[in-house]
């Protein structure tokens, strides 16, 4: 599985994005079901303007199951708030921090991201160890 990052949601439903071709081309290849999480969704519709034709074509892609939604827990929002202060130095905002906590709970680290330089070094608690996380290009 794959979590979606922010960056992709607009580059693919907004057709002017200067990423929109390379990300439609990324997802064209993924066969793994995708995951994202509720300030991701978040952050995307404030980006895509609601209201907007990108932003309802977004919608019917929620609504037609193309991403899964994986929801916070209490344990999740403290483990966020932990990450945001973690990268204080390297500013993690929360939609990145709710993927990082998404990548460790569903046990997966390929992320869909435009944002390289960030995920890049954020890493992935899996017991005592940290991961890199995997970015899909």
């Amino acid at each position: 599985m794959i979590v979606v990052d922010t960056g992709p949601f607009v580059a693919l439903f907004n057709p002017k994005d200067k990423m929109h071709k390379r990300c439609v081309t990324i997802l064209k290849k993924i066969e793994e079901p995708l995951y994202t999480t509720i300030p991701v969704l978040t952050e995307t519709f404030h980006l895509l303007y609601p209201g907007s034709r990108s932003a309802s074509n977004l919608n019917e892609f929620i609504k037609r199951g193309g991403v899964n939604i994986w929801y916070m827990d209490n344990e999740a929002l403290t483990r966020t708030c932990e990450l945001m202060h973690k990268y204080k130095d390297h500013p993690m905002d929360f939609a990145d921090a709710s993927i990082i906590v998404a990548l460790e709970k569903l046990q997966t680290s390929k992320v869909f991201t435009i944002d390289h330089n960030d995920f890049s070094s954020y890493r992935i608690k899996k017991g005592h160890r940290s991961y890199s996380v995997k970015i899909i290009r």
